[in-house]
């Protein structure tokens, strides 16, 4: 056992005394201009490999596939594989022309027959993707697909945004570790748990990649940060912990995020359970004004600043920003004397020790956080601490996600989202969403907010369906907002922050969504060296 450690560890210095050398060269033939080669650090290695029909490529550019439609750097919609879409009046039915001149890295043509694979595929497959309301999928002809709907869905259209198009001819049980696609950059190798190598596909029909081959590092925040401080890497992805300290040959980037951070309440009394015998409702926080006084109490630009060494913005939904924000749903914060009267005007009273009380009850309840996530860690306590005055008890408990499955119902959750699709919004809020997953764990419920959000879901017009998007947020009477029902207290949203070469220009950066996958690389095309 002891001969078999010392041989790991010694093949564990030759990975990084390598890797170095490499990252020297690299550096050296930057500095005479010679390099088109790019070294970055900038998220963690994909679980399930680079499959698009098992959900890669949501998270950023999906590199070796093209989709058929994309999102431009001001989060507009526009053709890639497509030329055009239609949609019929009755929303059932979503006709795509598309490109006829488009090759896979293989050679091989790119037709309508692979994109009706695809879909059909990753339908099957059960993945994330948003399939289950296809009916059919049809070729009309070599460069015309028909995608045929069970009922209208608007929020289709991001699903034609995020699904990559695998080929047909070489689609099988290894494509997610060796895939073949359309996109701007084609697969050279993978090493698990250290590297992926790309490099730029002269097939590729669009504006080619600057960059001729691109390593992508697997690297911990920790270990990211140490790799830019010696110079071996072009970029790193670092937490807010390591802003403020400086980097000699790199520049701070942070960038705005729809990655949000929020606490959802249990929105419904106690005394049910779930088919898993697990308990729901708490009714503490089951009272609105309980979830309006911290909405009002809590102080988000503090929590920005403190947290976040000032690295994102407050956060009040979970689409602020996006086109479909209701920018109504803003509220003036960090109010004590406002949060106090919601409470009395409810009928609380405040005990000898300082907490508020109804019919016996204390205005007492646990807030639960992963315990490997130090953000969260750090937001939920000082939440405690600023509602404490207030004289609301938060108990804040670090848990597994196995533990907080199992509670997440009946306790309040720090949670964290961000989507450039409309549709997680209408999971973390529909009624019939209630209690499925990590949606809407506290059985929020109201009928007007489902309204809209089934109109949103059924309109044949973005811009008409984003009004209604809106309206579920707050329609001037109700809404899901803290306005509104005040489900959940949003806090912040986290800004995304790298270190980067001071000579690298990476473009225009679209607002981020949440941090899974590599959202810096959605614009990758676009970089070069200054």
């Amino acid at each position: 056992m002891k001969k078999l450690t010392f041989i790991c560890f010694i093949a564990f210095l030759f990975i990084i005394v390598s890797g170095c050398t490499q990252a020297n060269v690299h550096k050296e033939t930057q500095a005479q201009g010679e390099n088109k080669d790019l070294i970055l650090a900038v998220g963690s290695e994909p679980d399930t490999g680079f499959d698009p029909t098992k959900g890669w490529g949501r998270y950023g550019s999906p590199l070796f596939q093209s989709t058929l439609l994309k999102r431009d750097n001001d989060l507009n919609i526009v053709n890639d594989l497509a030329t055009a879409y239609n949609i019929s009046k009755d929303g059932l039915t979503w006709t795509v022309d598309m490109r006829d001149d488009v090759v896979f890295s293989d050679g091989e043509p790119l037709t309508s027959e692979d994109v009706k694979y695809t879909f059909e595929t990753a339908k099957n497959a059960g993945s994330v993707l948003d399939l289950n309301i296809v009916n059919k999928i049809e070729t009309e002809d070599d460069f015309t697909v028909t995608f045929t709907l069970d009922e209208p869905r608007s929020t289709f259209i991001h699903t034609l945004v995020t699904t990559g198009i695998v080929p047909k001819h070489a689609h099988d049980d290894t494509y997610a570790e060796n895939p073949i696609g359309s996109g701007p950059f084609q697969f050279v190798q993978w090493d698990k748990g250290q590297q992926l190598i790309v490099e730029k596909n002269e097939n590729y029909y669009d504006q080619k990649p600057y960059f001729e081959k691109i390593t992508f590092l697997f690297l911990g925040e920790d270990a990211a940060f140490a790799a830019a401080k010696a110079g071996d890497v072009d970029m790193a992805y670092i937490p807010a912990a390591f802003s403020n300290q400086t980097v000699a040959g790199m520049r701070l980037e942070s960038v705005q995020t729809v990655d949000n951070r929020g606490l959802q309440f249990p929105y419904v009394k106690s005394g049910q359970k779930t088919d898993e015998g697990y308990p729901i409702g708490n009714d503490v926080t089951a009272d609105p004004a309980i979830r309006k006084a911290i909405n009002v109490a809590v102080n988000r630009a503090l929590l920005v600043d403190g947290v976040l060494e000032g690295y994102g913005t407050p956060a009040y939904t979970s689409v602020d920003g996006l086109p479909w924000w209701n920018p109504e749903t803003v509220l003036e914060d960090g109010d004590m004397e406002a949060a106090s009267k919601i409470l009395e005007d409810a009928g609380w009273e405040k005990g000898n020790d300082g907490i508020y009380q109804l019919d016996g009850l204390k205005a007492e309840f646990t807030l639960l956080y992963p315990a490997s996530d130090v953000t969260r860690q750090s937001l939920a306590i000082a939440l405690a601490d600023m509602i404490k005055p207030l004289g609301i008890s938060i108990q804040v408990e670090g848990k597994s996600w196995d533990e907080i499955e199992k509670m997440m119902y009946a306790e309040a959750v720090l949670f964290g989202w961000g989507s450039h699709d409309p549709l997680e919004m209408y999971n973390l809020y529909s009624s019939k969403n209630a209690g499925i997953d990590y949606y809407n764990t506290g059985f929020y419920q109201n009928e007007q907010v489902d309204a809209y959000m089934d109109e949103a879901l059924a309109a044949t017009d973005e811009n008409e369906a984003n009004t209604y998007w809106q309206k579920a947020q707050w329609d001037g009477n109700t809404g899901l907002s803290a306005q509104g029902d005040a489900p959940w207290v949003w806090l912040v949203n986290i800004d995304h922050l790298y270190l980067v070469d001071e000579q690298l220009d990476i473009g225009n950066q679209r607002i981020h969504p949440h941090g899974h996958g590599w959202p810096v690389t959605d614009n990758l095309v676009e970089w070069k060296w200054k």
